[in-house]
């Protein structure tokens, strides 16, 4: 069983650790907010949110571009293990999804059994379900593939007891202004979507559940067919024929790439740390009419105190 949902229990689970495992989108491929354009993503985002609830919060990301199953799932794994963090969000698989020759029913056995060694070593987990590629041109060939790994990555969770984010039931994911310019990876806005959702089924939402349900007032802004055709041919030059490149040649663009934030580690500095946890106390003595109090006491953290990207903005 999944534990409960927010608001079905008075006080959410305190989260201490946090790991991110995974590939690309773990990494925050696209999402160049951090400092000096560095990648942020939305386990940063996330971590950089647990991170306010808790004085002495430790994170690591372990994902890199390009990693594939027998990577996040090999050493990503057994590091993970060895720390044994509160929390891990495990995005996996869509590199070895993109390969047809790739049997799902297999990798689909492969997951499961990373997923039950993190559940058996006392672990909450939630897993990140693959994103609808239908309006992507290409990609919307591998369409069909990905709903088949997503529907296994349901059945893992339902037997293993772990809870799930659908991102192909996301649908501001959607929305073309969710993503970078490459198209395969959300840009800030759809990582941010991505951050909010996984806080919300923790029990420690962002803000309004609308901040990833329905983040923007307006449609999208539909190109005309001529525009749209020139910018499809321009998108294929610059990010499709160098992936279909390095894929026809085996190699990958995380080649010799290492993790942004390999170790499990303070987010905050010890002087940030000290100061968050003065505020936590202010807010835990404030009258407790509904959780609603101290959620709106609880403190922000400037960008200097973080070790690493920024925090939330």
């Amino acid at each position: 069983m999944n534990p409960p949902a927010a608001g079905a229990v008075d006080r959410p689970q305190v989260i201490r650790s946090y790991v991110a495992i995974g590939d690309s989108l773990t990494e925050g491929m696209e999402d160049d907010s951090g400092p000096g354009g560095e990648y942020r993503g939305f386990a940063d985002r996330l971590a950089e949110h647990l991170g306010t609830l808790t004085p002495d919060f430790r994170y690591a990301n372990l994902g890199v571009r390009g990693r594939r199953m027998r990577h996040i799932f090999g050493e990503q794994l057994e590091q993970t293990l060895e720390w044994k963090p509160d929390l891990v969000t495990v995005l996996a698989g869509g590199n070895d999804v993109l390969r047809p020759g790739n049997d799902l029913d297999e990798l689909a056995e492969q997951f499961e059994q990373g997923v039950r060694r993190l559940r058996d070593a006392g672990i909450r987990v939630v897993i990140l379900a693959g994103h609808d590629t239908g309006w992507i041109p290409v990609l919307r060939l591998y369409r069909g593939r990905i709903a088949v790994f997503s529907m296994h990555m349901r059945a893992v969770a339902e037997r293993t007891g772990t809870e799930i984010v659908d991102l192909w039931a996301l649908n501001a994911l959607n929305d073309p202004r969710a993503w970078g310019d490459d198209r395969l990876h959300p840009n800030g806005a759809g990582h941010q979507i991505v951050a909010a959702r996984v806080a919300d089924l923790l029990g420690h939402p962002m803000g309004p559940r609308e901040s990833w349900t329905d983040p923007w007032a307006t449609p999208p802004r539909q190109l005309p067919r001529i525009l749209r055709r020139r910018e499809n041919r321009r998108w294929a030059r610059q990010y499709l024929v160098p992936w279909l490149r390095r894929r026809a040649m085996g190699r990958s663009s995380g080649d010799g790439l290492l993790p942004r934030r390999p170790e499990l580690d303070y987010l905050y500095d010890e002087e940030t740390r000290e100061r968050l946890r003065r505020e936590l106390e202010r807010a835990e003595a404030l009258p407790r009419q509904d959780d609603r109090s101290v959620e709106d006491a609880r403190p922000t953290i400037s960008p200097s105190g973080v070790k690493g990207p920024e925090p939330l903005r």
